[in-house]
């Protein structure tokens, strides 16, 4: 592990000189590559600078106890061994964890998709309250949610909800709500309160740079449409709303948030784009060896990966095991009760995957 931080730490010194250069400074896509990786370096060697510190405090102190006679300054030796022998200890487990390799797409943006499953009406109602939930937990983390498609329920709610979410490192920590959220409870309209199983489906697909996907304009079709709901004086009587249909792989994106159909026609690009790299990301992983899937994914992510069960207030992650009862809270935006946990747990679990590594 030393040798790889020396290495970082290295790295480190390195990019901080060829930033000073004249022709890096003048090149601003170089530039602002090597800020970023100047910004994940110094994570990583400002633990690791701080850690030599402690070490060099503790070896001082261990000194101390054998050649000092003073009894106070010995206990006082003693208890400073103590507190470094903990601050050590953490500062180690830190860094570990700061050398697990980043998955590529922790820092992007991503792209949103939320749809009523099973259920009918109670899975759009909940469909929309989970959306919310993600918006206030948003709200929290200061990031930015834009809303690019809904298609309304029957009786409220959202059959389909699209919309993007940038920040920093939004996709490290709502990756892992991809999968099936299931939710247990008596609809408003059922009269001899039974509680009702219904689903909802949650996609997470970080934005791409077009540039790493070539879309051929006699691949797309695009058509415009007068967007529908509620809106005010201008609804219906332009037709700004746009879809466009990949014709190579038969996706259809549909886009109607802004009144200019070119606003439209922009977002709608770029949520093709951002799909069509997820199939090609899930290319490469189904070629991977199952080794390798073990250590950069957390399994099937189309199975049920949780369940709000409303009467008893509880939420359960069928992943890891974990159940909490404050799911008023995580309705509210609390989703860092659930995000949290799991974020340690794939830490954890790929810590002991380097640990096997050869």
């Amino acid at each position: 592990m030393f040798s790889k931080l020396d290495e970082v730490e290295s790295r480190y010194e390195q990019v901080n000189l060829l930033l000073q250069k004249p022709d890096i400074a003048s090149n601003q896509t170089q530039y602002r590559s090597l800020m970023k990786e100047l910004a994940d370096l110094e994570k990583v060697v400002t633990v690791y600078r701080e850690y030599r510190k402690k070490k060099s405090e503790y070896a001082s102190n261990i000194e101390m106890l054998s050649t000092e006679n003073d009894p106070e300054l010995r206990d006082m030796a003693k208890e400073e061994v103590k507190s470094l022998e903990v601050e050590i200890d953490e500062l180690t487990e830190r860094l570990k964890i700061l050398l697990i390799p980043k998955d590529r797409n922790d820092d992007k943006n991503i792209i949103l998709e939320i749809r009523a499953g099973a259920g009918g009406d109670e899975a759009s109602l909940f469909a929309e309250e989970l959306f919310r939930s993600y918006v206030q937990y948003a709200a929290t983390q200061n990031w930015k949610v834009e809303m690019m498609s809904l298609s309304e329920g029957n009786v409220g709610g959202a059959k389909e909800i699209i919309a993007t979410i940038a920040g920093e490192s939004v996709y490290s920590k709502l990756k892992w709500e991809s999968g099936v959220h299931r939710v247990q409870r008596v609809p408003k309209t059922e009269a001899a309160g039974r509680i009702h199983t219904s689903t909802v489906t949650v996609a997470v697909i970080p934005e791409v740079e077009e540039i790493k996907i070539k879309i051929e304009a006699k691949d797309l079709l695009t058509e415009t449409m007068r967007s529908g709901g509620a809106g005010g004086q201008s609804v219906n009587k332009t037709e700004s709303a746009v879809r466009i249909h990949h014709l190579p792989t038969g996706l259809y994106v549909h886009c109607q948030v802004h009144k200019a159909q070119s606003a439209n026609r922009e977002l709608a690009l770029k949520i093709l784009y951002a799909k069509l790299q997820k199939i090609e990301d899930d290319k490469v992983e189904k070629q991977a060896s199952d080794a390798r899937l073990e250590q950069i994914g957390t399994g099937d992510r189309s199975e049920r990966i949780r369940t709000y069960n409303f009467p008893q207030t509880r939420v359960t992650d069928h992943r890891i095991s974990l159940t909490t009862h404050r799911l008023p809270d995580i309705m509210s935006g609390g989703m860092e009760h659930l995000i949290d946990p799991l974020i340690a747990h794939f830490q954890a679990e790929a810590l002991k995957n380097q640990t096997k590594s050869p």
